[in-house]
Parts: C-alpha cells; structure tokens; sequence
C-alpha cells in the first residue's frame, strides 16, 4: 500500500468515526429538543446534522484528492481538498449565522416582554453527553490531521469543536432555566448568540485559506526564507533567485533559479540542482513539487 492510500485510509477511517459519533448526536438531540421543549437543543441538532454532512464532503473530496497526476492534472488532485475544506468552512459560516439568528430572535423576544418555553433536563443531559463526546472527537480529530497533514481533517476537527461549544451554550442556556428560574431563561439564546460568532470567526478563517490557496498565493515569508537557506547552504548553489511557492492541497511546489560557475559542467549543474530538489522533499515531503532552472553566473 502506498503513502497516499495510507493517507487517504487514515481520512477515511477519521471521517467515518466521527459520521457515526454525529449520527447518535444528531438523533439524541432531536429526540430532547421535542421532549425537553429546548429550541436551542434543536439548533444543537442542526448543527450536528450539518457536522454529518461535512463528513460525507469529506469522503468524497479526499478519495479524489488521492489520485495520481494525469494528463488533465500534472500536478495532482491535491487542490480537491482545498475545495472540500472552502465547503466545510461555508458550511460553518451558514450555520453560524442561522444559529445567530435563531439566538438573537429568541432575546429580542424576551426583551419585548414575550414568553420562552421552559426546557426540561433531558435535553440539559443530552448536551452534557455531547461536550463530553464532541470535544474528545475534536482532540481526537485535530491530533490524527496534523500527523497526516490534512487540511479538511483539521477543518472538520474545528467543525466538532464548534459542535461542543453549541452544545456548551445549550448547557448554560438550559442549565440556567432550569436551575435559576424564568427571567433567566434567555441565558440559552444569550449563549448561543456568542457560540455563533466564534463558529463565523473558524468558518472565515477555513474560507480565507482555502482561497488563498485556490488564487495561487504564496506560501509564508517564514517558510520562503526557510527555502531560500536551505538552497544556499548546498555547496555549488550561487545566487538562487526568482523563488515562486504555493499550495498543492497537502503538498507545496517551489520554483526557482539557480546560478553556476560558466566552467560548471552541465552534468555537475544537474547533480547540484537534484541535490536541492532532494533536500527540499527531505524537508517538505515527497510529494513537494521542485522546479529548478539553471543558469551560468553573470560576469
């Protein structure tokens, strides 16, 4: 089995875990929505319905992500992904803002002397159920995504911490109708309002990447200086130069123009210039793209 399909199996395997973790959610927390009368455990719900949907995008993004270079795409797939994680993050945002909606149309009720329903404590157990659950799936999640270094996994990680912290507000909101009375009942649509702007805040910082990385921006000027010290230190190198980087999904390319002595041989410039290219995948992985083009040093 190769790299890219232990990767991708590795994905699968992730997503699949978390489907079915969110498959109970979502049934647990409809069922003391209705029963429990909590209007932010329903919105709980959808945002746990939205968590399995963002897992099948996952699946069926990745498994295209993972296949080799073709004549359509001589660099890869690997930008699939980089579109799976775009739609994880829209989906976050949308349910940010349906939940912030939801939130904040249940306070201006409140404030104009209207009623909110009492909820009952199976839906304040059945939030406590899914912190517990959700935020260990996030941990869980984010650790096995940075090992593999897959962007839509990490993506999906947050997805369940937003999960947790909805379902945080639903605690307090709950929790607090229950416990300390009816005025404090908007405590729930209080929470959820907060919860739905922290939700925005991830979703736009997943979008903006993704399309950094769909428009061909380059990779950070840390990482570019990183690069650039890596080629000087190889002894022959002189004077890289017009360094172009960017982000193939998983994987990154790098271009760049090297200059040697004019006596230089031409095979001698070519085993300088593959020994960058090792040092850089020995560096960035195998799968970085490396292009180098060589000239002779200006008199």
């Amino acid at each position: 089995m190769s790299l890219v399909q232990k990767r991708e199996k590795q994905i699968y395997i992730i997503t699949l875990v978390g489907s079915a973790v969110n498959i109970i959610l979502v049934g647990l927390k409809l069922l003391a929505g209705f029963i429990g009368n909590s209007h932010a455990m329903v919105a709980d719900a959808a945002h746990s319905l939205s968590d399995l949907v963002t897992d099948f995008i996952v699946l069926i993004f990745v498994r295209l992500s993972s296949r080799p270079s073709d004549g359509d795409h001589a660099y890869g797939h690997g930008k699939f992904e980089t579109l799976a994680t775009s739609i994880v993050g829209f989906i976050l945002l949308f349910v940010g803002l349906v939940i912030f909606w939801d939130g904040a149309g249940l306070v201006a009720v409140y404030f104009k002397g209207g009623a909110l329903y009492e909820p009952k404590m199976i839906a304040f157990w059945v939030a406590l159920i899914s912190i517990a659950s959700k935020e260990a799936l996030y941990w869980w999640t984010y650790i096995k995504g940075r090992a593999i270094k897959s962007p839509v996994v990490m993506a999906n990680a947050w997805h369940h911490r937003a999960d947790a912290f909805s379902s945080v507000a639903a605690a307090i909101g709950i929790g607090g109708a229950v416990f300390l009375g009816e005025k404090w009942r908007v405590l729930d649509p209080l929470m959820a309002v907060a919860v739905s702007l922290f939700i925005i805040y991830i979703a736009v910082k997943f979008i903006k990447s993704s399309i950094d990385e769909l428009l061909e921006k380059s990779l950070p000027q840390k990482m570019q200086n990183e690069i650039m010290d890596i080629i000087k230190a190889i002894r022959g190198v002189n004077d890289p130069h017009a360094l172009k980087t960017r982000k193939i999904g998983n994987n990154i390319a790098i271009e760049v123009h090297l200059r040697f002595e004019p006596s230089m041989s031409v095979k001698a410039a070519h085993d300088i210039a593959t020994e960058v290219e090792e040092k850089l995948k020995e560096k960035y992985g195998g799968g970085t793209h490396v292009i180098t083009h060589l000239e002779t040093l200006k008199n």
